[in-house]
């Protein structure tokens, strides 16, 4: 009987674990949430999920104009800005992103 439980169990405990990959890091949700309150609204447009260097990244895409886009990993640390600024080519930091990123999902979008 023990082992019947156990059976019906460990999937539900299975599939909780798959969602915590796909969820966002309580940092970004936090920017998100602030954003929002703000009157009128601030932070990014556009958040989206990349996988850069074998590691997930987000890219914040500014509002506005000769803004950089700047790339923030799960722990919310600037890792560069890929894009944006006056030139459009970003602080330099990362040139190889736009080539060697992959786009893995929209996160979130005002």
């Amino acid at each position: 009987m023990k082992y019947l439980i156990l059976l019906c169990v460990l999937p539900l405990i299975s599939a909780g674990d798959c969602n915590k990959k796909d969820s966002i890091p309580t940092c970004i949700q936090a920017i998100i949430d602030q954003g929002q309150k703000q009157s009128p609204p601030d932070g990014p447009v556009q958040i989206d999920e990349y996988r850069y260097k074998d590691k997930r990244v987000y890219l914040f895409t500014a509002p506005c104009c000769d803004q950089y886009n700047t790339l923030y990993d799960e722990e919310c640390v600037s890792i560069c800005a890929p894009s944006g600024g006056i030139t459009g080519k970003g602080d330099g930091k990362c040139p190889d992103f736009t080539v060697t990123a992959t786009h893995v999902k929209l996160v979130w979008k005002k």
